[in-house]
């Protein structure tokens, strides 16, 4: 049993909470387990105009680090010999008429070259958009009850231009995860959200891991808002309800800080997957540092390697953080104004930055990709 630790045993952990909620998110909890125990705390608020703190256990959107889980599950398909790791995507798929030389790997891998369906940004600052519920503003804000099939999501990414050869370079694309999804469901019979309870929910206890299949998020819940411009006048609407199936499988899931650590840690502590294939997973792509549903980033001097995942769910963000035994641990969740202009960003990716220093004792590095992803991923990426 792990030595629950104060605020007082962790005070820089404290000062750096109370700086990120200063720095403008709505709210911060955050949770770190490692050598000396556990700490979890809180700072900022739940909700806008009221004064109580978000709830240390509180239930989020946590975006991309849905792509963990996804990657996770297929691997666990790939260890039971359900599904190939190089076998063609198409052959599970047949009906999208794929480019046979994509691989269920490079859906995993982000290098497929398939068109991102939430936008795609492109080296010389051009971008393309993707489906109508990514165009930023009203728009989004008006529709966001509305359901997407993952078929639509799919269809509309190839009526697109790939982006490069498959498997000849590396881009961040939701698409290749609502793929993932397509190909579990094809390849099971059952649904992603049936295979993710036999697997991953059900063997770890997450009873506050949600696959939703409608707008409700479990509480207690932090509120999530999203500023747009309307008539010249600025709007902050709550959008904690949404119906996610516009992100699919590229985000949108629902978990707490608890779940997401007994996940991490049980995944790289061997508990999830046969050693090779942790490892595998674990390999980065020499571009960026990502492999199968995970980046792998340096820590900054002395700091060693952490395995992370973030993402953000307009106006819901969660972090993951482990080293790569899954002893240590840092698993956080944000609640914040999303807006066009992804006005938090640079905020973001400071204050993870600052938690990988504070946690893996490491430098600067360690969050860009991270933080990338979270960029590509939510803010209804224009």
């Amino acid at each position: 049993m792990s030595h629950t630790l104060t605020d007082q045993d962790r005070p820089e952990l404290r000062k750096t909470i109370e700086e990120m909620a200063d720095s403008g998110f709505i709210g911060v909890t955050m949770r770190v387990h490692d050598e000396r125990g556990e700490w979890v705390g809180s700072a900022g608020v739940r909700k806008l105009g009221e004064t109580a703190k978000p709830p240390a256990n509180g239930h989020v959107r946590i975006g991309s680090n849905t792509k963990t889980f996804t990657a996770t599950l297929m691997l666990q398909l790939v260890a039971e010999g359900t599904i190939g790791l190089d076998a063609p995507a198409a052959d599970y798929l047949p009906e999208f008429a794929l480019d046979e030389r994509i691989t269920v790997r490079m859906l995993l891998q982000h290098t497929s070259g398939i068109f991102n369906f939430t936008g795609e940004y492109y080296d010389d600052g051009t971008f393309a958009p993707g489906i109508p519920a990514t165009t930023a503003g009203r728009e989004w804000v008006d529709n966001r009850f509305k359901t997407y099939r993952p078929e639509e999501l799919i269809r509309l990414a190839l009526s697109k231009p790939a982006r490069f050869e498959p498997g000849t370079d590396w881009s961040y694309s939701n698409t290749n995860y609502v793929l993932a999804r397509l190909l579990i469901e094809k390849a099971t019979g059952h649904s992603i959200a049936e295979e993710m309870q036999r697997l991953i929910l059900g063997p770890l206890g997450l009873s506050d891991t949600v696959v939703p299949d409608s707008a409700q998020i479990p509480g207690p819940h932090p509120h999530a808002y999203y500023r747009y411009e309307d008539a010249g006048r600025h709007k902050t609407v709550d959008v904690t309800r949404q119906d996610p199936s516009w992100i699919s499988t590229g985000g949108d899931m629902i978990s707490t800080t608890q779940d997401l650590h007994t996940f991490i840690s049980a995944l790289l502590g061997g508990k999830l997957l046969p050693a090779a294939l942790l490892a595998e997973m674990c390999t980065p792509h020499a571009k960026t540092g990502y492999g199968l549903g995970v980046f792998v980033q340096g820590a900054g001097e002395n700091g060693g390697t952490v395995i992370t995942h973030n993402g953000g769910m307009a106006g819901h963000a969660a972090l993951m953080y482990s080293t790569p035994d899954g002893s240590r641990t840092l698993t956080a969740a944000l609640n914040y104004v999303d807006d066009a202009a992804l006005s938090m960003a640079e905020a973001f990716h400071k204050a993870t930055q600052r938690l990988v220093r504070e946690v893996f004792g490491g430098g600067q590095a360690g969050s860009a990709g991270a933080a990338e992803s979270v960029q590509k991923s939510s803010q209804l990426a224009r």
